[in-house]
């Protein structure tokens, strides 16, 4: 169907209901992609359907789905928007019927106690392991999922991870559910490689780590903006200023799963149970200085705070929240956690990813940098139109 293709699971599935499971490297892919609609998800649609000739279907699996999403649909590929839930085993088992290759991006992110933690656990894990176990049944054969830095850190003691690798031996201490069920999940994936699956193959699974994300779409930095419109344009600054974070641009995590699925299908025996981190040449600077960078255009002033102060505020937040849970859901950007994670220096080294499947930043940074803020300009405008 050109431009797209949005239906119900049953009306979709009705009208496929006489397909077979692709033959392995036959013509004419069909990738799945869980938590297609999200910030992630749209980068890396976006790439498939320049880079990836051989693929016929891409569909897009989300509770929340953006019908603009359909006009990526092309003469030669067909985006597909499925309405769906990943804690919802038959809805994900549908999804996976036919489909060659899934990447596994649905998750919750939560490291402000704005979810409950069963629910992150029903999304971040049991969604994961109805992904694996759809896949086995299918028969599909490559699983990737999109993990997170934060399964190894950084933790709340304060210990720094510096240009570390997968193999770096780290103090690895979850104390906030987030990164305890993302943990959980890749672990789950990892465990998974080399499962029998239908038809008597194999499964082969691989996990990306992702540092913080940034670029057009993402949340976060426009809730760092609102938050500064809110307090008259003063900043709150208090964070060591030699702290280190890994950044990386979302075009470029996008890319790092495309060659990841490229030398899964084509090279299982490389990738199969192994985990990557993911970051780019994007500049490291602390969180503020990082972000302050594209947001220095509206003029924004900072105010610098002692950190004993920070962590008296923080500690405050957290009291608050744990008083007033039964009647408000108070949850401030600003906890210990965060406070915490804002101070600790993490960065890490990708050169895993380049001697296993090549990868290289898709985008260098000036030209991240360039395509965010051209995003970023754009939050003035939209305030004053809401």
């Amino acid at each position: 169907m050109k431009g797209g293709d949005k239906r119900t699971l049953p009306e979709y599935f009705e009208a496929k209901k006489n397909w077979t499971m692709p033959e392995p490297g036959a013509p004419g892919l069909i990738y799945l992609i869980t938590g297609g609609c999200g910030f992630l998800g749209q980068h890396l649609l976006q790439l498939l359907v320049e880079k990836e000739e051989e693929l016929v279907e891409i569909r897009l699996f989300d509770r929340y789905t953006l019908p603009n999403l359909q006009g990526y649909s092309t003469e030669r590929v067909k985006v597909v928007l499925i309405q769906g839930d990943v804690t919802d085993y038959t809805s994900v088992l549908a999804a996976t019927q036919g489909a060659h290759l899934v990447i596994h991006m649905a998750s919750l992110v939560d490291v402000w106690n704005r979810v409950p933690e069963q629910t992150l656990f029903n999304v971040n894990v049991q969604g994961t392991r109805n992904v694996i176990n759809a896949c086995v049944e299918t028969g599909i054969q490559y699983l990737i999922y999109t993990s997170s830095m934060e399964v190894v850190g950084p933790n709340v003691k304060g210990d720094h991870f510096i240009r570390g690798d997968e193999e770096t031996t780290y103090n690895v201490c979850h104390e906030m559910p987030y990164p305890k069920t993302k943990a959980e999940a890749e672990k789950l994936v990892v465990e998974a490689n080399g499962t029998k699956v239908k038809g008597g193959l194999c499964l082969y699974t691989c996990s990306l780590r992702p540092t913080g994300i940034y670029g057009e779409h993402h949340q976060l930095m426009r809730e760092f903006y609102q938050m500064g419109v809110r307090t008259g344009g003063w900043v709150i600054r208090g964070v060591p200023r030699d702290t280190e974070h890994g950044r990386v641009y979302a075009g470029n995590v996008a890319w790092m799963h495309i060659l990841a699925a490229r030398v899964l299908r084509q090279q299982p025996h490389i990738l199969g149970g192994e985990v990557y981190f993911c970051y780019d040449d994007s500049p490291y600077k602390s969180y503020d200085d990082f972000n302050m960078q594209f947001l220095s255009q509206f003029h924004f002033r900072e105010v610098h705070v002692p950190l004993w102060l920070l962590w008296l505020v923080a500690s405050f937040n957290d009291f608050l929240h744990w008083l007033l849970r039964p009647i408000w859901k108070y949850t401030p950007l600003l906890n210990r956690y965060t406070l915490a994670v804002a101070c600790t220096s993490f960065t890490v080294s990708s050169n895993k990813a380049w001697r296993h499947f090549q990868y290289r930043p898709l985008y260098r940074w000036e030209e991240a940098r360039t395509r965010t803020q051209l995003w970023v300009n754009t939050f003035a405008e939209t305030s004053k139109n809401t």
